[in-house]
């Protein structure tokens, strides 16, 4: 999964589950304030590491969350 791609993609991808992402141009749901969309940037077990990579790529306008199992 690559670029933009919906919340609920995420949720139900087994790649994704219990995992931390990064998610550029992040949109919310107004309601509820939980994510909709955003574009992929990266992903990892490890918050740290996922940080790190994200600093590194210059990428300074993510979102990380963290996807539910």
């Amino acid at each position: 999964m690559n670029g933009q791609v919906s919340w609920v993609e995420l949720c139900a991808s087994n790649e994704y589950r219990g995992r931390w992402v990064a998610l550029d141009d992040c949109h919310y749901d107004e309601g509820t304030a939980k994510p909709v969309v955003g574009t992929l940037v990266d992903a990892d077990d490890d918050l740290v590491e996922l940080c790190n990579r994200v600093r590194d790529a210059d990428c300074h306008n993510c979102a990380i969350l963290y996807v539910e199992n």
